[in-house]
């Protein structure tokens, strides 16, 4: 077994019909852009009826039908947001919490200690998080919040730090695949392949999601010299 094994994106969801939402941070294979990407995929007609919105280098979730909203608590959030140097990229409001944080001094696990996963039952959807750090040196952390058991009576935090690797990223996602209550994702993020181009990746990642399920995908490169930022967004209700 190789633990140090990289795939390619479509590898490890292709076939999958739900794995929720993801988010993937890491370096491209030359080593020169910082990547981050955030989708969201749904099953009921609330969840999938979403798009995504980026106004002023921030991501937004947003009715695609506001007649049509039945519980905007969960589904209508800031997804990206910059706070100074750091990107912060979540499934949810604790997008906030984080910023929040960071502008009182507070680092990006302290800050989620005052959250915990989704109050969903039965599946109680973990909040996944992650914050790219474009101080002197380029990294980033990524963090799950999730349910101790199957009721729901306490919370697990896990926090994974990176340094950057030329060609791989990291990826996170909700759920590990579809079910009644839905199993929520297990152990470390996953080492998946970063291209050099950011079409390239965009592709990769919403021609491998399931195509029932999937709502939206945003995907920034940001250049680790110039700052310059890229970025792709796709919404299937367009």
């Amino acid at each position: 077994m190789n633990v140090y094994e990289t795939k390619k994106f479509e590898q490890l969801v292709k076939g999958n019909s739900y794995v929720g939402r993801g988010i993937v941070a890491g370096l491209t294979a030359d080593g020169t852009k910082a990547v981050a990407a955030y989708f969201i995929m749904g099953r009921s007609n609330n969840s999938r009826n979403r798009v995504f919105a980026e106004k002023n280098g921030e991501v937004f979730t947003q009715p695609f039908d506001a007649s049509k909203v039945e519980d905007p608590s969960l589904i209508i959030y800031a997804a990206v947001r910059k706070h100074g140097n750091s990107l912060i990229v979540t499934n949810g409001n604790q997008t906030d919490t984080v910023y929040e944080g960071l502008g009182k001094g507070v680092s990006f696990s302290q800050a989620l200690k005052s959250r915990q996963f989704e109050p969903d039952a039965p599946n109680f959807t973990p909040r996944i998080s992650a914050v790219l750090n474009f101080g002197e040196d380029f990294n980033y952390e990524m963090s799950i919040l999730k349910s101790a058991d199957e009721i729901g009576s306490a919370c697990n935090r896990y926090t994974f730090s990176y340094s950057p690797l030329a060609g791989v990223g990291h990826f996170i996602h909700t759920y590990v695949c579809d079910g009644n209550p839905i199993p929520t994702f297990q152990g470390e993020p996953e080492r998946v392949s970063v291209p050099d181009r950011i079409d390239e990746f965009t592709s990769e990642i919403w021609d491998s999601l399931d195509e029932d399920n999937k709502i939206s995908l945003y995907v920034r490169y940001t250049d680790l010299k110039t700052g310059a930022e890229e970025s792709r967004l796709i919404n299937k209700n367009e």
